[in-house]
């Protein structure tokens, strides 16, 4: 009987220390190239270290590239294209790729929101991470949790 306790410990542990999947609206991705010190760039942290699988499919990853190569992103943060070639670098080796098998469209008033929604349901992600909460209200009905940067830090810090 000892054995078994101990083995159920066990499997506790794995599963307490088991990597969040998530998917990380473009928002949020934004927020970690403006601040090291926000929820947003702590959370790439988590994930640098296995605390965190960010999904990603091509559709977001390319999304969350053309939104830090523009202009007045890169103006507003004082990085340079090859910084972004370098993030974007780090989170493809750190990412896991979503295909997209099944589509939800129409849904959320934004086809940014959607290729989110649908990569966190292809890739059975346990939330979604986002700084706009409201715009995936529609989503909850699919039992899709969505969450702030601040507070999925918050729970990981538990």
């Amino acid at each position: 009987m000892g054995s078994t306790i101990q083995n159920i410990d066990i499997l506790w542990d794995v599963y307490k220390f088991s990597a969040m999947r998530l998917v990380l609206d473009t928002n949020v991705i934004v927020a970690a190239f403006r601040s090291r010190n926000g929820a947003s760039n702590l959370l790439l942290r988590f994930a640098d270290r296995g605390m965190v699988t960010p999904l990603c499919s091509t559709a977001v990853f390319l999304e969350y590239e053309a939104v830090l190569s523009r202009e007045e992103t890169r103006q507003a943060t004082g990085h340079s294209l090859e910084d972004v070639a370098s993030v974007m670098s780090a989170l493809a080796a750190i990412a896991e790729g979503v295909d997209i098998s099944f589509r939800t469209r129409p849904m959320l008033s934004d086809v940014a929101d959607e290729m989110v929604l649908e990569a966190a349901l292809n890739g059975q992600a346990e939330a979604i991470v986002t700084y706009n909460v409201k715009d995936f209200r529609p989503a909850l009905g699919l039992g899709v949790t969505v969450i702030t940067p601040g507070e999925i830090v918050r729970r990981l810090n538990t």
